[in-house]
């Protein structure tokens, strides 16, 4: 199983972010091989990501440096996604 990053942009009040993080907590130990960084975009790193990934909505979902989604997330898409990064 390949590693994998999930790098997530947050921004306060952010109800699709909460989901996505809450989403993530259920389903966190079935990936083992995922590392989990939360970033605010109030943060300088979480400013340079916006910049970077040019990120206009909440939560950014980063897998593996590539934008998996913005300002909302299938959870289907999203599993099979980090099955396929895994392999």
């Amino acid at each position: 199983m390949k590693n994998i990053t999930l790098e997530v942009l947050t921004a306060p009040g952010c109800t699709h972010c909460h989901e996505f993080l809450e989403f993530w907590k259920t389903i966190a130990t079935e990936w083992p091989n995922v590392q989990m960084k939360e970033l605010s975009i109030l943060t300088p790193e979480g400013q340079a990501m916006v910049g970077t990934y040019q990120i206009f909505a909440s939560p950014g979902i980063i897998l593996n440096n590539e934008v998996f989604a913005t300002g909302g997330f299938n959870k289907e898409k999203f599993i099979d996604r980090l099955k396929e990064l895994s392999a």
